[in-house]
Protein backbone atom coordinates (compact mmCIF):
# COMPACT_ATOMS: atom_id res chain seq x y z
CA UNK A 1 0.00 0.00 0.00
CA UNK A 2 1.41 3.40 -0.87
CA UNK A 3 2.35 5.11 2.35
CA UNK A 4 0.83 8.67 3.48
CA UNK A 5 3.46 11.62 4.35
CA UNK A 6 2.57 14.33 6.29
CA UNK A 7 4.87 17.13 6.21
CA UNK A 8 4.29 19.89 8.64
CA UNK A 9 5.02 23.73 9.19
CA UNK A 10 4.19 27.03 9.38
CA UNK A 11 4.51 27.88 5.59
CA UNK A 12 4.96 31.85 6.43
CA UNK A 13 5.26 31.65 3.12
CA UNK A 14 5.94 28.42 1.72
CA UNK A 15 9.59 28.28 -0.21
CA UNK A 16 11.25 25.94 -2.55
CA UNK A 17 13.13 24.65 0.52
CA UNK A 18 10.04 22.98 1.66
CA UNK A 19 9.13 21.95 -1.51
CA UNK A 20 12.15 20.14 -2.52
CA UNK A 21 12.47 18.16 0.71
CA UNK A 22 8.95 17.11 0.44
CA UNK A 23 9.00 16.07 -3.31
CA UNK A 24 12.71 14.10 -2.75
CA UNK A 25 10.80 12.01 0.39
CA UNK A 26 8.27 11.80 -1.62
CA UNK A 27 10.38 9.94 -4.61
CA UNK A 28 12.33 8.06 -2.21
CA UNK A 29 9.17 6.55 -0.51
CA UNK A 30 7.07 6.48 -3.46
CA UNK A 31 4.25 8.12 -1.12
CA UNK A 32 1.58 10.91 -1.37
CA UNK A 33 2.76 13.59 0.46
CA UNK A 34 0.55 16.21 2.53
CA UNK A 35 2.01 19.63 3.08
CA UNK A 36 0.14 20.39 6.29
CA UNK A 37 0.06 23.72 7.80
CA UNK A 38 -0.02 24.30 11.53
CA UNK A 39 -2.07 26.61 13.38
CA UNK A 40 -1.08 27.25 16.88
CA UNK A 41 2.03 25.89 16.61
CA UNK A 42 3.85 25.06 19.74
CA UNK A 43 7.60 25.55 19.29
CA UNK A 44 6.86 28.50 17.58
CA UNK A 45 5.38 32.67 17.23
CA UNK A 46 2.96 32.90 15.50
CA UNK A 47 2.56 33.45 11.94
CA UNK A 48 2.80 36.87 9.81
CA UNK A 49 0.25 35.39 7.64
CA UNK A 50 -3.62 34.05 8.06
CA UNK A 51 -4.68 30.60 7.86
CA UNK A 52 -6.02 31.38 4.60
CA UNK A 53 -3.22 33.31 3.70
CA UNK A 54 -1.29 30.44 3.70
CA UNK A 55 -3.66 27.61 2.15
CA UNK A 56 -3.68 30.37 -0.55
CA UNK A 57 0.23 30.24 -1.12
CA UNK A 58 0.09 26.80 -1.16
CA UNK A 59 -2.42 25.89 -3.32
CA UNK A 60 -0.63 28.71 -5.68
CA UNK A 61 3.04 26.42 -4.91
CA UNK A 62 1.37 23.20 -6.04
CA UNK A 63 -0.29 23.64 -9.17
CA UNK A 64 0.12 21.38 -11.77
CA UNK A 65 1.54 18.18 -10.27
CA UNK A 66 -0.51 15.52 -8.31
CA UNK A 67 2.29 13.89 -6.11
CA UNK A 68 2.28 16.86 -3.01
CA UNK A 69 -1.00 18.31 -1.56
CA UNK A 70 -2.62 19.87 1.12
CA UNK A 71 -4.29 19.31 4.09
CA UNK A 72 -5.85 21.62 6.42
CA UNK A 73 -7.03 19.93 9.01
CA UNK A 74 -4.85 21.49 11.78
CA UNK A 75 -6.17 25.11 10.63
CA UNK A 76 -9.76 24.01 11.30
CA UNK A 77 -8.81 22.61 15.23
CA UNK A 78 -9.27 25.06 18.06
CA UNK A 79 -6.06 25.34 20.41
CA UNK A 80 -2.13 24.19 19.57
CA UNK A 81 -1.59 21.96 16.51
CA UNK A 82 -0.46 18.44 18.51
CA UNK A 83 1.13 16.38 16.08
CA UNK A 84 0.15 13.13 17.93
CA UNK A 85 -3.82 14.23 17.72
CA UNK A 86 -3.50 15.01 13.88
CA UNK A 87 -1.66 11.39 13.09
CA UNK A 88 -4.22 10.02 15.71
CA UNK A 89 -7.08 11.07 13.80
CA UNK A 90 -5.33 10.35 10.51
CA UNK A 91 -5.06 6.76 11.93
CA UNK A 92 -8.59 6.53 12.13
CA UNK A 93 -9.20 7.19 8.54
CA UNK A 94 -6.75 5.88 6.75
CA UNK A 95 -6.86 2.02 8.37
CA UNK A 96 -3.71 0.03 8.15
CA UNK A 97 -2.41 2.71 5.55
CA UNK A 98 1.63 3.48 6.60
CA UNK A 99 1.72 6.53 7.61
CA UNK A 100 4.92 8.99 7.34
CA UNK A 101 5.84 11.82 10.05
CA UNK A 102 8.55 13.89 7.84
CA UNK A 103 10.83 15.35 10.95
CA UNK A 104 13.99 17.21 9.85
CA UNK A 105 17.04 16.42 11.48
CA UNK A 106 17.07 18.94 14.01
CA UNK A 107 13.10 18.72 14.74
CA UNK A 108 13.41 15.23 14.93
CA UNK A 109 16.75 15.67 17.99
CA UNK A 110 13.97 17.82 19.76
CA UNK A 111 11.24 15.06 19.79
CA UNK A 112 11.34 14.42 23.39
CA UNK A 113 9.97 17.82 24.19
CA UNK A 114 6.92 17.09 22.14
CA UNK A 115 3.47 16.57 23.07
CA UNK A 116 3.02 12.69 23.70
CA UNK A 117 6.06 11.87 21.86
CA UNK A 118 6.34 8.12 22.64
CA UNK A 119 2.84 7.48 21.12
CA UNK A 120 3.67 9.14 18.10
CA UNK A 121 5.18 5.94 17.22
CA UNK A 122 2.39 3.91 17.64
CA UNK A 123 0.50 5.74 14.66
CA UNK A 124 3.09 6.72 12.46
CA UNK A 125 6.61 5.95 11.02
CA UNK A 126 9.19 8.55 11.57
CA UNK A 127 11.10 9.56 8.25
CA UNK A 128 13.68 11.91 8.64
CA UNK A 129 15.20 14.42 6.44
CA UNK A 130 18.65 14.30 7.15
CA UNK A 131 21.39 16.20 5.08
CA UNK A 132 24.10 13.77 3.78
CA UNK A 133 27.61 13.55 5.61
CA UNK A 134 25.87 15.93 8.49
CA UNK A 135 25.21 14.76 11.95
CA UNK A 136 22.61 15.75 14.52
CA UNK A 137 23.60 14.77 17.86
CA UNK A 138 20.48 12.78 19.56
CA UNK A 139 19.57 12.74 23.17
CA UNK A 140 19.78 9.62 25.31
CA UNK A 141 16.15 9.17 25.94
CA UNK A 142 16.04 9.28 22.39
CA UNK A 143 18.00 7.04 21.02
CA UNK A 144 16.60 4.17 23.38
CA UNK A 145 13.24 4.91 22.17
CA UNK A 146 14.31 4.33 18.64
CA UNK A 147 17.11 1.84 18.79
CA UNK A 148 15.15 -1.33 17.97
CA UNK A 149 12.74 0.64 15.27
CA UNK A 150 15.44 2.06 12.71
CA UNK A 151 15.61 0.64 9.24
CA UNK A 152 16.87 1.62 6.15
CA UNK A 153 14.13 -0.28 4.20
CA UNK A 154 11.28 1.48 2.91
CA UNK A 155 9.76 -1.88 2.13
CA UNK A 156 9.50 -2.08 6.08
CA UNK A 157 7.71 1.03 6.17
CA UNK A 158 5.29 -0.04 3.16
CA UNK A 159 4.30 -3.47 5.23
CA UNK A 160 3.33 -1.64 8.00
CA UNK A 161 1.11 0.90 9.83
CA UNK A 162 3.64 2.47 12.15
CA UNK A 163 6.73 2.00 14.49
CA UNK A 164 9.84 2.44 11.97
CA UNK A 165 12.38 5.38 12.05
CA UNK A 166 14.48 5.94 8.61
CA UNK A 167 16.81 8.04 7.63
CA UNK A 168 15.96 9.88 4.36
CA UNK A 169 18.57 11.78 2.83
CA UNK A 170 17.89 14.83 0.70
CA UNK A 171 18.95 18.02 -0.56
CA UNK A 172 18.50 20.91 1.65
CA UNK A 173 18.00 24.47 0.19
CA UNK A 174 19.39 27.11 2.54
CA UNK A 175 16.34 29.35 2.34
CA UNK A 176 14.97 31.15 5.76
CA UNK A 177 11.47 32.09 5.41
CA UNK A 178 12.65 35.03 8.21
CA UNK A 179 14.87 36.22 5.64
CA UNK A 180 12.35 36.19 2.81
CA UNK A 181 9.98 38.10 4.88
CA UNK A 182 12.71 40.53 5.47
CA UNK A 183 13.14 41.27 1.87
CA UNK A 184 9.38 41.30 1.06
CA UNK A 185 9.31 43.64 3.55
CA UNK A 186 11.96 46.01 2.46
CA UNK A 187 10.20 46.14 -0.67
CA UNK A 188 12.45 43.51 -2.63
CA UNK A 189 11.88 40.51 -4.87
CA UNK A 190 13.30 37.18 -3.63
CA UNK A 191 12.69 35.22 -6.70
CA UNK A 192 14.29 32.16 -7.38
CA UNK A 193 13.79 31.73 -3.46
CA UNK A 194 9.79 31.03 -3.87
CA UNK A 195 7.68 28.75 -6.09
CA UNK A 196 6.97 30.89 -9.55
CA UNK A 197 3.31 30.70 -8.77
CA UNK A 198 3.17 32.87 -5.61
CA UNK A 199 3.94 35.63 -8.44
CA UNK A 200 1.46 35.67 -10.08
CA UNK A 201 -1.07 36.77 -8.21
CA UNK A 202 0.31 40.13 -6.30
CA UNK A 203 -2.17 39.84 -3.19
CA UNK A 204 -0.59 36.19 -1.97
CA UNK A 205 2.78 38.01 -0.94
CA UNK A 206 1.07 41.08 0.16
CA UNK A 207 0.60 40.13 4.43
CA UNK A 208 4.84 40.63 4.16
CA UNK A 209 5.05 43.55 2.06
CA UNK A 210 2.55 45.20 4.74
CA UNK A 211 3.25 43.89 7.81
CA UNK A 212 6.92 43.56 9.62
CA UNK A 213 9.59 40.61 8.83
CA UNK A 214 9.60 38.67 11.83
Amino acid sequence: MKPLALFGGTFDPVHLGHLSVAWEAAELLDAEVRLMPANVPPHKPAPLATADQRVAMLHAALQKQDRLTVDTRELRREGPSYTYDTLRELRAEQGARPLVLLLGADAFAGLPTWHRWRELFDVAHLGVLSRPGVEVELPHTLWAEIDTRRTDDVSSLRASPAGYVIELAVTPLEISATRIRELLAAGRDPRYLLPCGLFEDPALLEPYRRGKAG
